[in-house]
């Protein structure tokens, strides 16, 4: 019997994104967030040391393998030890595939470290797993509700016209947590349909572990739950019945209840054991990023150049307005799916860092993709009911956007379409190309470096301004006239006084454009040895009290000369602001405690001409 056209798309795309990530296969997986989301496990089934106590092992681990350019998975603490950045659920869904590697590692002659190529390998079959367990639950999904033709064609879009195509296997992207939260999702999805169907007792005890899993992966994911909690629910009868199927379903409700308790309880003793705190927010060392609920970025989530999700993934236009199709026709799933899109497009939006660092599109809606292939899938049902002029006209434009799609994901993988600096005259610049000049590059957002170094190298393309000058003439204390650089006055620093003035001003009073560059200055007197009165030039952005792109000009590294007016200076690209009212400061910082002489603070701003 000739199998369904369903079967055999899925068989065909399951082919195509296996193939896609051998073809790009990644110098090493375990590296940047991965390397974050991996690192419970050899840290603690190899190194016992999950507190990261001894350090130089990890930066053993990074010179050798690199990794990555700095050590932003963890967070060092006062006591000596780190904690993780990411929360240990992605490091459960690949401890299978550690085990593996492991094994092969001490079967063979390579290091049984936990990052060698075993461990690699290993890791990538585990997301090329995920990959295919995704795809062929969507399709079991989708069968639930349309014909087989439908099911194909959905499915071929979601797979080859999102960027879920290339964050699903090139490059190692099938590691990241975006392709195994879709996968989670789809079952999160077809589970919650057999349970409902049944109340089984084995579809909620997986339902709790895949829905707790999803969660300790990434805790904003916590909106999976709408999906079981809603399914069914769409009026007060409903609701009703909805609760009286609850109550007489008690004892499994509970047991799922615990399961979510049980399984999310480890990383609460993970974060007890090494912070003192049962709840401890892992991203709150660097105040440059954090949820803004109240002032969410959804109109550039959706719509900007740099990442706008359909901006880059248009086809999924046709699914948000399978929606209203969804209230029409099957109104027992339309409210769980449209609480979870709103809540999760919310929390999306509401994250400052809004464009999620390098990705192709919007990557931190790869996951809500298993909910909106089924309105999605609502659309086509509706476009099949049209007439045929109609339907020819936006399966045209359906593939004419599958067509971008896997254009532009050729361009990203060439680097033509830029990872995190897209704008919108760059992006119509390169529209359709396959080859760029450097004059094409000149319209992205500036490079910002990984490792924070960061050097002035093109003030010809920027226009100065001066933002403040503080000679101090106006301070009635903390002054000195014994060593002057000009006017009457300088600031005395000493061990009672080791904070000069502050020059403060906020992002709107620097600058309009999106970055600027910072030139901080200062004329130093040194009375003493440098080596022993070290001091540095500060300078930093401020919110709620909280500094982030902390950076100093460190006295050991100026060539200063004893008892006479030395200038400092120091260049500094302002970051990507959490909020255009956060506040720069510049200051002089005595870390010794000997007599220091500073005299005329001055920032000068650079902004860009174009």
């Amino acid at each position: 019997m000739k199998s369904p056209i369903s079967k055999r798309v899925t068989f065909v795309l399951t082919a195509i994104l296996v193939y896609s990530g051998f073809a790009f296969f990644p110098d090493n997986i375990l590296s940047w967030d991965v390397f974050g989301y991996y690192l419970y496990l050899p840290f603690t089934f190899i190194y016992h040391d999950l507190g990261i106590n001894n350090e130089n092992i990890i930066h053993e681990i990074i010179d050798k393998y690199h990794n990555s350019v700095t050590f932003y998975q963890a967070i060092k603490l006062p006591a000596g030890n780190y904690v993780m950045k990411y929360s240990m659920g992605m490091s459960i869904l690949y401890s299978p595939f550690f085990f593996i590697g492991h094994l092969f590692a001490k079967l063979s002659s390579y290091p049984a470290d936990g990052f060698s190529l075993p461990y690699q390998y290993a890791i990538f079959f585990g997301g090329q797993v995920f990959t295919v367990t995704g795809i062929i639950t969507l399709r079991k999904v989708l069968i639930q509700f349309f014909s087989d033709k439908i099911t194909a064609i959905t499915m071929v879009i979601i797979v080859l016209g999102t960027n879920y195509f290339y964050h699903s296997s090139f490059h190692g992207q099938n590691a990241m947590s975006h392709n195994f939260l879709f996968t989670t999702y789809a079952i999160i999805i077809w589970l919650t349909i057999l349970w409902h169907r049944s109340q089984k007792l084995k579809h909620i005890i997986i339902l709790g572990i895949v829905c707790s899993l999803t969660i300790l992966s990434r805790p904003s994911e916590i909106v999976c739950l709408s999906i079981p909690l809603f399914w069914g629910v769409w009026n007060k009868e409903t609701i009703i019945e909805k609760f009286y199927l609850l109550v007489r379903q008690k004892k499994q409700v509970i047991l799922f209840l615990i399961i979510l308790l049980l399984i999310g309880s480890l990383q609460f003793i993970y974060w007890k054991i090494f912070t003192g705190k049962f709840l401890y927010n892992s991203y709150g060392a660097n105040a440059g990023e954090g949820f803004e609920f109240l002032r969410p970025y959804t109109l550039k989530v959706l719509f900007s150049f740099r990442k706008g999700w359909l901006i880059y993934t248009p086809v999924m236009i046709f699914s948000i307005l399978g929606l209203a199709v969804l209230y029409r026709k099957n109104r027992a799933i339309f409210f769980p799916l449209l609480i979870y899109f709103v809540a999760n497009l919310y929390i999306v939006s509401s994250w400052s860092c809004w464009w999620y660092a390098q990705s192709f599109g919007q990557r931190a809606l790869i996951q809500s993709y298993p909910v909106m292939a089924i309105s999605l899938g609502y659309f086509l049902v509706y476009l099949n009911d049209k007439k045929k002029n109609f339907r020819i006209a936006i399966y045209f434009v359906l593939f004419a956007f599958i067509t971008l799609n896997l254009f532009q994901t050729r361009q990203f993988i060439h680097g033509i379409i830029n990872a995190d600096r897209m704008t919108k005259d760059y992006y119509f610049k390169v529209f359709g190309k396959t080859h760029i000049n450097e004059e094409n590059k000149k319209l992205l957002l500036i490079k910002r470096s990984f490792d924070g170094k960061e050097t002035f190298t093109n003030e010809t393309e920027y226009v100065s301004k001066l933002l403040q000058k503080r000679e101090f003439e106006d301070l009635k204390t903390g002054t000195s006239t014994r060593f002057v650089f000009s006017g009457k006055k300088s600031v005395l620093l000493d061990s009672s006084t080791i904070y000069s003035p502050v020059i403060e001003a906020s992002y709107l009073d620097i600058t309009n454009q999106d970055h600027a560059w910072i030139r901080a200055s200062a004329y130093i007197y040194p009375t003493v040895d440098i080596k022993t009165n070290p001091f540095s030039l500060v300078i930093h952005f401020e919110h709620n009290g909280y500094a982030y792109k902390y950076k100093a000009f460190d006295s050991e590294k100026m060539n200063l000369k004893l008892n006479e007016w030395n200038r400092v200076c120091f260049d500094y690209l302002t970051p990507e602001v959490r909020r255009k009212t956060n506040n720069l400061k510049v200051y002089i910082w005595l870390r010794g405690r000997e007599e220091l002489f500073v005299d005329d603070l001055q920032v000068d701003i650079f902004e860009p001409t174009r």
